[in-house]
């Protein structure tokens, strides 16, 4: 069991646009399914598909929501969601917190493991909690494919300073796609 960050960016960064937009990704050139790059895709599924529990902020669960129509969460695994407002709920196994401190993010992290039973945590955004899990050594790794697309602004990959170790690069399609381990200091 690990807790990843496993995201895409833009080649500068940005995992979000100035407008909190993830429509650069749908975008981009060969990014469709049955591409070179379906692999990608495809073993993102297979991650997504695996994940025991998922956690979000409340930008990211907002696009989701706008984009999804009103449908059920897209998410079979219990998902946590952290906001200090009131969100709009749709069916699914939605967990709605916040976690202020350290020990709450601490304590929030441990209900999530429990709840993975054993497979892996996905982080799945923002860049801010990704980055606070990394300095509490929570997160175990990012994984990360990087879009040929530059935004010059938006949401950070990572808002705070973490140590990484290479793992593995791969190159599917357009996408320049990485694992990289947390390095604990």
């Amino acid at each position: 069991m690990k807790t990843v960050y496993n995201t895409a960016t833009s080649l500068d960064g940005f995992i979000a646009d100035q407008d909190n937009s993830l429509e650069w990704l749908f975008s981009v050139e060969g990014g469709e399914p049955g591409s070179e790059s379906g692999d990608a895709l495809s073993e993102t599924e297979d991650f997504v598909n695996g994940a025991g529990a998922i956690v979000m902020g409340a930008t990211t669960y907002e696009w989701i929501l706008e984009h999804e129509g009103g449908k059920p969460w897209p998410y079979r695994a219990p998902t946590w969601v952290l906001t200090h407002r009131e969100l709009p709920r749709v069916e699914g196994d939605l967990r709605f917190a916040s976690a202020d401190t350290d020990q709450e993010l601490r304590d929030l992290h441990a209900d999530m493991v429990k709840a993975a039973d054993g497979r892996d945590v996905w982080v799945v955004g923002g860049g801010r909690l990704a980055a606070d899990l990394a300095r509490l050594g929570l997160l175990d790794e990012v994984v990360v494919s990087i879009a040929p697309v530059s935004l010059g602004g938006g949401a950070p990959l990572l808002d705070g300073r973490v140590r990484l170790r290479a793992l593995d690069a791969r190159l599917l399609g357009p996408f320049a796609c990485l694992r990289y381990e947390v390095v604990r200091d």
